[in-house]
């Protein structure tokens, strides 16, 4: 299997499995709404709300990501920006194990979040289509 094939591929996966979790995030937002619900995520209202919206952004990106999986050479960015926020993500996982005061709800789990993100975002970085094959594409 080809460099673009495998970022296909990827791009394709991750932005088919962000867009379920951003559905998830508004689901739970509108049961949530139903009277006597009792909440999935442990906020209230506000934190609802939140969750909403952090779905909608979710549903956005990742129909940028399947974009980019149908059309690599011409999406360039979303995949180099994705591995950004990514690493930024990782990055948050772990300041939220060393700062421990996630450890009792959440226990390892950041770090291992931070592990498979770092993962994802090099993958990313690593099988992105180059300027060159982007140039021999659109016949430049």
């Amino acid at each position: 299997m080809n460099r673009l094939r495998l970022y296909r591929l990827l791009m394709g996966t991750l932005g088919v499995a962000i867009g379920l979790f951003g559905l998830s995030l508004v689901a739970t937002f509108f049961m949530y709404q139903r009277p006597g619900s009792i909440p999935t995520i442990p906020t209230g209202p506000v934190g609802h709300y939140f969750v909403a919206f952090s779905g909608c952004a979710l549903l956005g990106w990742s129909g940028g990501m399947i974009g980019a999986a149908r059309d690599p050479l011409s999406s360039r960015s979303i995949g180099t920006m994705s591995a950004f926020v990514l690493a930024l993500m990782a990055v948050i996982r772990m300041v939220a194990w060393i700062i421990g005061d996630y450890y009792v709800w959440l226990g390892n789990l950041p770090r291992t979040e931070a592990s498979a993100f770092l993962l994802i975002s090099l993958a990313l970085v690593w099988l992105r289509p180059t300027v060159a094959e982007s140039r021999a594409a659109n016949g430049a």
